[in-house]
């Protein structure tokens, strides 16, 4: 990952942008890591006789991510909203190879 510049060190916008555009980069970087995942869940849940969607461990999600992003500084509701997104590309991803609950 490239190192980043911390943000008291930016005196200009010019300097500020590309350190965004890092962030934005390695968010996306681990993104992509993270539908790895999903696709192996794909390719283990039939064999434990699991569904795409499973509602409890949606909310469990959710409210880990609700707690981590408290702690950290982020708002709780944002991450709420951007994770039930990125919950939903999920499940739909699986139900490519489950299919539909």
């Amino acid at each position: 990952m490239p190192t980043l510049i911390p943000p008291q060190d930016c005196h200009s916008m010019r300097e500020l942008r590309p350190q965004i555009d890092k962030l934005d980069r390695q968010l996306i970087e681990m993104l992509v890591t993270r539908a790895t995942y999903i696709d192996r869940a794909s390719q283990l849940k039939p064999g434990e006789g699991l569904p795409a969607r499973i509602p409890e461990r949606v909310e469990d999600v959710v409210q880990r991510v609700r707690t981590s992003s408290d702690e950290l500084g982020m708002d709780p509701d944002l991450a709420e909203k951007l994770w039930r997104i990125l919950i939903d590309w999920s499940i739909a991803r699986e139900e490519r190879v489950l299919g539909p609950d």
